[in-house]
Order: C-alpha cells, then sequence, then structure tokens
C-alpha cells in the first residue's frame, strides 16, 4: 500500500500545513539573522523583526483554530501583512548595511515562498465560499439590475 500524498493527507492540526512549517522557518532564519544586528538595534529593529515574524505563523494557526472561514481568512490576511513589515524591515537592515545582501536574498526566497503558499491557501479557502449570487443586495448576477 502506498502512503498518501500531501494533496490527499487530510489537514487535521495547523501544524500540517505546509505554510505554517514555512513561515516557522522563516522565525528560525530571521532570529539567526538578527543576531548580527548592532546590540543598539536590540530594542528597535530587532524587536520589530521578531514581532512580525512571530506573528506570521502565529496568526496562521490561530485562524486554523477559529471556527468561522471568515476569521481564518482574516487571520491569514494579518499573517500576509506581517510577512510584508518583515520583508520591508529587512530591506531597512540592508540598507543600514546590518545585513548582507546575500542572506537578505535567501531570506526574500523564504519570504516568496511563504506568500505564495498563503495565497494559495487563501483561494482554497474561499472556494469553500457558496456563490450566493450578487454581493450587493436586490441585484441579480446575471443582469445587475434588480
Amino acid at each position: 500500500m502506498s502512503t498518501p500524498s500531501r494533496l490527499t493527507t487530510p489537514i487535521r492540526h495547523y501544524r500540517d500545513l505546509v505554510v505554517w512549517q514555512r513561515a516557522m522557518d522563516l522565525v528560525a532564519e530571521a532570529y539567526q539573522l538578527t543576531q548580527q544586528f548592532p546590540s543598539e538595534e536590540r530594542y528597535g529593529l530587532v524587536q520589530q523583526v521578531k514581532r512580525s515574524v512571530v506573528s506570521i505563523p502565529s496568526n496562521i494557526a490561530e485562524g486554523h483554530g477559529r471556527d468561522h472561514l471568515g476569521d481564518y481568512l482574516r487571520h491569514l490576511s494579518i499573517a500576509n501583512g506581517s510577512l510584508m513589515e518583515l520583508e520591508t524591515q529587512f530591506l531597512i537592515a540592508v540598507r543600514l548595511g546590518y545585513l548582507q545582501q546575500n542572506d537578505a536574498t535567501k531570506l526574500f526566497e523564504g519570504t516568496a515562498q511563504v506568500g505564495q503558499l498563503l495565497a494559495g491557501l487563501v483561494r482554497a479557502l474561499k472556494r469553500r465560499i457558496p456563490d450566493t449570487g450578487s454581493r450587493t443586495p436586490g441585484l441579480t448576477r446575471a443582469t445587475g439590475r434588480i
């Protein structure tokens, strides 16, 4: 008997989500890279980076634990916003000379992957939303008329 593929294995826990796993990898990478920042940034940029990067898997997990699909999508949106914050903070670190470009490139590859996985999860979840027709009350879908 063959083992089930990743696509057919049911997601029972947020830890089963590849996007959560990659986001956790990003946390470890970011923490490691901020160790080389100047000590005077410990309570500035380093703390901002840590807050942003921790927010990504945390919001994926929290959203997965919510009862309503809308809540899940909202938390995934927050995770995506934190991902954009993280990228910006690392661009700042490169500009200030705290981070070498090759280290930043590796990090941006990780953020791009997490971003793609997040977008895929959002698309998959949105397919679960039933199509009730027009979003505007009183309009029909076909004509746009009342």
